[in-house]
């Protein structure tokens, strides 16, 4: 029942108190207005009382400031003859059903009333008028609000009726439900009665275990063909299940038995605002036969009577505030059903999602897994794009600063090299007598044998050259005692020869300008590691065809008796540094002579004569044993090639010369092979941003026509020549277990030997059309680059490896390496699951005996990993990204041995 209840005004004009200006002094008719129509109207839709709800707020707003206005200025409303209408022409805004009724007006008589009531009778008159009027006001102000909130409780109450209606729909879906899972139970004890039933005969006729688990296959007629040890194990994981889905069906009762309360009080709420709408319905009543009361009354006396009711119906009012308030709380009790009925609602999806888990038959496990995996790949994804623009912003500081400081470097070097010309310049200013004084004080000290006859000489050189630093010693130290002077003057010489070696590589290769294998990068490495410590460095090359000579600065073939002896070469000292004792470069006796060379000198046991033939000549033994130092390119190869298999041949005189052999690993050059500045890359990356090799990955995917499909399938890679030491059985093995196992397979290299680059074209063919395995037979500079960036893993199977580089370069792109133990193998990849290693060395997986099972165990435990640890195997290639593999430790090695060798040779020159 709604009701709209206008504001009433009064209006008054007493002729007595000279209000109006009459000259006959007659009270005039005075009006008092009580235009207070109200409409009683049913309640038939919600959207009508919207509508009223609409209309009222307006017109009782203009009615109150109208009624301040009347208040305010009683002059104006006198003098107003007709009755005051508050709605101010919006009645029928107010009245959508055009339903009105007249202002009741009431005629009294000024003069009349003013004599049957005094003075203060009548102010008590009005007071109470007023006080009628402002109760009205609050009344309705009062009404206004609480159909306010009733329109709130009508909308939430018609919005939990819908949410009523969906949950009996999820309800009788969740019945439906448990009647299913109440089938599965039925079905899954009937399984265990025939599982007990079949145990019990089985222990009475004392049957094997073999018979015992082909009757347990009878439990699953799908699994009635597979293995009976692998039944056994989904026979009991079968029995877990069942336990975990009873548990879950108790669950679920105790969560419907809750619902059944919640919807029962969401009832009991409805009902409750039922009760609340026919008590506001009464009350709208009473209201109305009071005011109907007051509008019939003829009688001003009794006006007091209306006061007291209108104080009644505000405390009515106030009483329907309350119910309203207590309305409002069991609404926002309602919200809290409406919220338990949502958690309700997730159990079941929950139960849901548990009962479809258990059925084996309808929902694959490996779906579920690469699902999850795809979703915590794309969350990485995100988050580490978040740090992307910040890591790359640091990277560029990083290469800012080390551009600054290389030149800064270079800068430092010109000036030293400027102040060493300059002191190296002869000094042209002084006459010639100062010089020859020079060389009369040397000629003395030699004399009498204060100084050495190579240190005169040396000295008396630099008197010819017009040394200026000689000839600022003399002048420092002219008037010091002589021991202090020739203390001085020698230490010139000391300083002279400690300024840095003159190192001369003899090689077969030199990255970039002639290439081939490692070789060709340790060259490359190693000399500029030691031009760094300042050393003079040269290589001597053979002059191939194919290299290329617009790389090369100042070339000149040279020849070392028209250059090399000259600059001193005849007292140097000889390092021998052997990469792969399987290439000796044996040659007939005879070749000897056509070089200039008498082979009978030559060709002996203790010298160059091959220890498998005597009438042939071994250039590595020559090396060996005309070389003050021998070195070879890791500890562990060191000590292989000692023994009979590793070798080659030449144990027997490695081990003569063991005093002066030793290993050194390999470096890399870091400058070459860095991720984060490599131009053959798609995208850059380092150790703290990876989103960068996984977008090389799919670069190479397409470039290399492989499915994408699987941003995780892991990629294995292998660049190599196809060699046996490199143990190609071992390769092919790993191209098709890789794809058996679910990985992509990339195969970058070419073989010299015909019929096993025959064989490797016959595997590409079969693989040409393949999604997920690909060869190129060919070298490919860019290309390698590429999958040293795009892998996951490297297969590195070699049945021996001197040093190897593949492993160090692999891991400096964040390549987890999977290697045989074997050279220089064993000396730079530990195995992540080696107990005896340290934590912090482990970085990479491998296996000892050369064959398919060993191989298999290392690959099978890195995919492992991969697949099922993507945060370990995160660490473990920022761990492999991060170790240095430069050639500073190497280089410092050889530094030591070369001045520790010069030192020996002016030792024994001094002897």
């Amino acid at each position: 029942m709604a009701s709209k209840l206008r504001t009433s005004f009064v209006c008054w004009n007493l002729s007595g108190f000279n209000c109006v200006n009459h000259s006959n002094g007659n009270g005039r008719m005075v009006r008092v207005s009580f235009p207070a129509s109200c409409k009683m109207r049913h309640r038939t839709t919600f959207s009508s009382l919207q509508h009223k709800r609409q209309q009222i707020k307006p017109s009782t707003e203009v009615g109150l400031r109208q009624n301040q206005d009347e208040e305010e200025d009683s002059e104006v409303s006198s003098n107003n003859d007709d009755s005051v209408d508050n709605t101010n022409g919006t009645k029928d805004s107010v009245d959508n059903t055009n339903e009105t009724k007249e202002p009741l007006v009431i005629k009294i008589n000024g003069a009349e009333l003013a004599k049957q009531l005094s003075g203060k009778q009548l102010e008590d008159f009005l007071g109470m008028i007023r006080n009628a009027e402002k109760n009205i006001l609050l009344i309705n102000q009062a009404r206004v609000r609480a159909l306010e909130d009733l329109e709130k409780i009508l909308a939430e109450k018609d919005a939990l009726q819908r949410e009523i209606k969906a949950l009996k729909a999820r309800l009788a879906e969740t019945d439906t439900r448990i009647k299913v899972a109440a089938q599965e139970k039925i079905h899954v004890g009937l399984l265990e009665q025939q599982l007990e039933k079949l145990r019990n005969e089985l222990a009475e006729k004392g049957g094997t275990e073999a018979r015992y688990e082909e009757l347990r296959d009878l439990q699953n007629g799908d699994l009635r063909d597979a293995n009976p040890l692998s039944n056994k194990g989904i026979i009991h994981r079968l029995t877990e299940e069942l336990n975990s889905l009873r548990t879950e069906n108790a669950s679920l009762k105790k969560d419907l038995e809750s619902f059944k309360t919640q919807f029962s009080v969401v009832k009991n709420n409805d009902e409750r605002l039922v009760a609340l709408e026919m008590e506001r319905s009464s009350l709208e009543s009473a209201l109305k036969d009071l005011e109907s009361k007051r509008c019939s009354q003829e009688d001003v006396s009794k006006l007091s009577i209306l006061t007291v009711e209108c104080k009644d119906l505000s405390g009515k009012v106030g009483n329907l505030q309350s119910l309203l308030d207590k309305a409002t709380k069991q609404a926002d009790q309602a919200v809290i059903v409406l919220q338990q009925n949502q958690d309700l609602r997730r159990k079941v999806d929950e139960l849901e999602t548990s009962l479809e888990e258990a059925n084996i038959y309808k929902l694959s496990s490996d779906q579920l897994q690469k699902y999850s995996e795809l979703m915590k790949q794309k969350i990485n994804v995100l988050e580490e794009r978040l740090q992307k623009s910040d890591e790359e912003l640091n990277s560029y500081i990083h290469l800012y600063k080390k551009s600054v400081k290389e030149f800064q470097d270079t800068v430092d070097i010109l000036k030293e090299q400027s102040k060493r010309r300059a002191l190296e310049e002869p000094v042209e200013d002084l006459p010639w007598e100062f010089w020859s004084q020079l060389l009369l004080l040397i000629d003395g000290w030699a004399i009498e044998k204060k100084i050495s006859v190579d240190d005169a000489s040396l000295l008396r050189e630099k008197v010819w050259r017009r040394d200026r630093r000689i000839s600022e010693t003399y002048k420092a130290y002219k008037e010091q005692s002589e021991p202090e002077v020739i203390s001085a003057f020698l230490g010139l010489l000391s300083s002279a020869t400690s300024s840095g070696l003159h190192v001369i590589h003899i090689a077969a290769e030199m990255a970039p300008v002639a290439k081939v294998g490692g070789l060709g990068d340790v060259v490359s490495g190693l000399g500029k590691a030691l031009q760094k410590k300042g050393h003079l460095v040269e290589i001597v090359l053979p002059k191939y065809d194919c290299m290329q000579y617009d790389r090369v600065c100042n070339l000149r073939a040279p020849l070392y008796w028209e250059i090399f002896v000259h600059k001193g070469l005849n007292s140097a000292r000889i390092c021998f540094t052997c990469h792969n004792f399987e290439y000796q470069g044996t040659a007939a006796a005879s070749e000897l002579d056509s070089c200039g060379l008498v082979s009978q000198n030559l060709n002996q046991s203790d010298k160059m004569q091959d220890n498998s033939a005597r009438d042939r000549v071994n250039s590595v033994k020559g090396g060996i044993v005309f070389s003050n130092i021998v070195t070879t390119v890791s500890p562990t190869y060191a000590q292989e090639v000692r023994t009979a298999e590793g070798g080659h041949g030449l144990h027997s005189t490695l081990s003569s010369h063991s005093r002066k052999f030793i290993g050194i690993l390999n470096g890399i050059d870091t400058d070459a092979w860095n991720p984060a500045t490599d131009a053959f890359l798609p995208v850059q990356y380092n150790a703290t941003d990876l989103q960068g090799k996984l977008e090389n990955k799919q670069a190479l995917r397409r470039k290399l026509g492989l499915s994408s499909a699987d941003i995780r399938k892991p990629l294995v890679g292998c660049v190599t020549r196809l060699v046996p030491q490199k143990g190609i059985h071992l390769i092919r093995h790993a191209i098709y277990r890789t794809s058996e196992l679910g990985g992509q397979f990339v195969l970058l290299g070419s073989s010299p030997v015909p019929h096993i680059q025959k064989e490797f074209e016959g595997i590409a063919n079969h693989f040409q059309n393949h999604d997920h395995v690909r060869l190129i037979l060919k070298y490919d500079e860019s290309l390698s680059h590429a999958i040293y960036a795009a892998s996951d893993m490297f297969i590195i199977p070699s049945i021996f490896e001197p040093c190897g580089l593949t492993q160090m370069i692999s891991m400096r792109y964040g390549t987890i390496p999977i290697v045989r133990k074997t050279g220089g193998l064993n000396d730079s990849v530990f195995d992540v699951d080696d107990d005896t290693i340290p934590s912090h060395f482990r970085n990479g997986f491998t296996f000892v005996n050369p064959d398919e099972q060993g191989l298999n165990g290392a690959l099978v435990r890195a995919l492992n990993l991969f697949k099922n640890n993507p945060e370990r195997w995160k660490q473990l290639v920022q761990k492999d990204m991060n170790i240095d593999f430069s050639w500073e430790a190497s280089s410092a090695q050889y530094e030591e041995l070369y001045l520790k060798s010069v030192a020996r040779a002016k030792a024994a020159k001094r002897a």
